[in-house]
């Protein structure tokens, strides 16, 4: 199951960050987004969705919402 599927207000623990981009994962990495973290979908949006970790929102396309698998 990826993020883009993900129940709104429901916390999951991130099982891995399939986005073959070293870049984009050290990014992500620095968001505190990476492996057995937990992350919650705030809200769905057109273009991808409104995520919370560590007590932080980022709003994130849905591509990347794809490559996030929980």
């Amino acid at each position: 199951m990826n993020l883009s599927e993900a129940v709104e207000g429901k916390e999951y623990i991130i099982k891995s960050i399939e986005t073959g981009d070293e870049e984009l994962d050290a990014f992500l990495f620095s968001l505190g987004c990476y492996k057995d973290q937990p992350i919650t979908v705030v809200s769905h949006k057109k273009g991808g969705c409104v995520v919370s970790i560590k007590e932080s929102r980022y709003n994130i396309d849905s591509e990347l919402a794809k490559a996030i698998k929980i």
